[in-house]
């Protein structure tokens, strides 16, 4: 079973666009469950992977049931409100952003489905070690956004 980076963004320098992870195992006295997880900021890409993994597993005879997951969302460098809001922080804060994007399911994925074409940008504090006993967020970042 793949596992791991399946490809990079061409848009975005570093940033991860596609992969899959063997996220669980659970066994009992009468069967094994394996739980995977696949993200990409291209929809279709996701699908691909899935496809792909749900095949090997077919093909091992597994009874493969899909979950709903979070839709891809690809950030527009070129966006209007993007614009807007480094201008903002800029007068705020006397300094220029910094302008990211991570691997991860958003909400802005879940809109982005239901409205597509919808400008829209994620902003947050940082935060070191997500859904991990060690997670960890800047309160100098919070209070920016307060």
């Amino acid at each position: 079973m793949p596992h791991g980076v399946i490809s990079m963004s061409h848009d975005l320098e570093g940033l991860v666009e596609t992969s899959t992870n063997l996220a669980t195992i659970k066994m009992d006295a009468k069967q094994l469950t394996i739980g995977t997880s696949q993200r990409s900021s291209v929809d279709g890409a996701k699908v691909n992977i899935a496809n792909t993994v749900k095949s090997i597993f077919n093909l091992a005879g597994a009874k493969v049931v899909e979950g709903d997951g979070y839709p891809g969302w690809q950030p527009n460098m070129d966006s209007n409100l993007l614009k807007v809001s480094k201008k903002a922080f800029k007068n705020l804060f006397k300094k220029e952003p910094e302008i990211k994007a991570i691997h991860a399911g958003l909400e802005t994925g879940l809109l982005g489905a239901k409205y597509p074409g919808i400008d829209m940008i994620s902003f947050g504090p940082t935060i070191q070690g997500a859904h991990s006993p060690d997670e960890q967020v800047n309160i100098k970042d919070v209070e920016k956004i307060l």
